[in-house]
């Protein structure tokens, strides 16, 4: 594809699908028993041709019903998978909130995490130190940010793992449903970062259920259905149809 300097993503005729296996066998007695009845598998289409691209500066929302395909897609623009078909082009640094704890190794600190993490996001340890009270100052851990974070809630987790997020210079952020964890006070607090974000240019794609949170931060809404791209364009437009199909 030629370069597009306007798109900061470019998804073309994605296809993806997964093996579900059917009346799977737990026990070693149960595969030997049932060794060519058991592990049945069906294939399961997720992705059904999808398409799409998204400028720099936009903030897009991707809505749609449990099973839609809406993690799976965001999944496939970190690389952390990959489609069966179609192609997928991102421009410039990435950074992703997609699972509680991801990347976070449970018997390191929060500190010791922040370096791991922040280094895999391609940070230099000197670019980490020059950060390291933002994100711990944002985190609002700094008594915890010593402990093991096997001992967080996952709410600390979230407060750690996106204080790191916002904190590496990214081009492109991809917010899964995370923000749904925790208590308000963060939550309203890590929307308001986002809207600064939006303010300086960065190109987000937000996941969430909280159509409140859509219509606030993005202009732009992609509703999945099915596996297919049922609708995209201006947010209002969006999330009321989708709001009033799924009453």
């Amino acid at each position: 594809m030629k370069k597009q300097e306007e798109y900061k993503i470019v998804i073309e005729d994605v296809h993806k699908s997964f093996n579900v296996y059917l009346d799977k066998a737990n026990t070693i007695k149960e595969k030997l028993l049932f060794l060519f009845s058991r592990n049945k598998k069906q294939k399961r289409q997720v992705l059904k041709g999808v398409n799409a691209k998204i400028r720099q500066g936009e903030v897009v929302a991707l809505i749609g019903t449990n099973g839609s395909g809406k993690s799976t897609l965001l999944k496939l623009l970190t690389k952390i998978i990959y489609p069966n078909s179609g192609k997928i082009y991102t421009e410039g640094k990435l950074t992703s909130l997609l699972e509680l704890g991801a990347g976070f190794h449970p018997d390191f600190s929060g500190r010791e995490n922040i370096y791991f993490n922040a280094s895999i996001f391609g940070l230099t340890r000197k670019e980490i130190d020059a950060r390291l009270n933002d994100i711990i100052e944002f985190s609002e851990l700094k008594n915890y940010i010593d402990n093991p974070v096997r001992t967080y809630s996952s709410g600390m987790y979230m407060r750690l793992a996106f204080s790191i997020a916002i904190n590496v210079d990214a081009d492109i952020l991809l917010i899964d449903e995370i923000l749904s964890v925790g208590d308000e006070h963060f939550q309203n607090k890590c929307y308001a970062k986002m809207k600064e974000l939006k303010a300086e240019g960065k190109t987000m794609v937000f996941v969430t259920h909280n159509m409140s949170a859509v219509k606030e931060l993005c202009d732009r809404s992609i509703w999945l259905c099915d596996g297919k791209i049922k609708m995209d364009g201006n947010t209002k437009e969006v999330v009321d149809a989708y709001v009033e199909a799924t009453k």
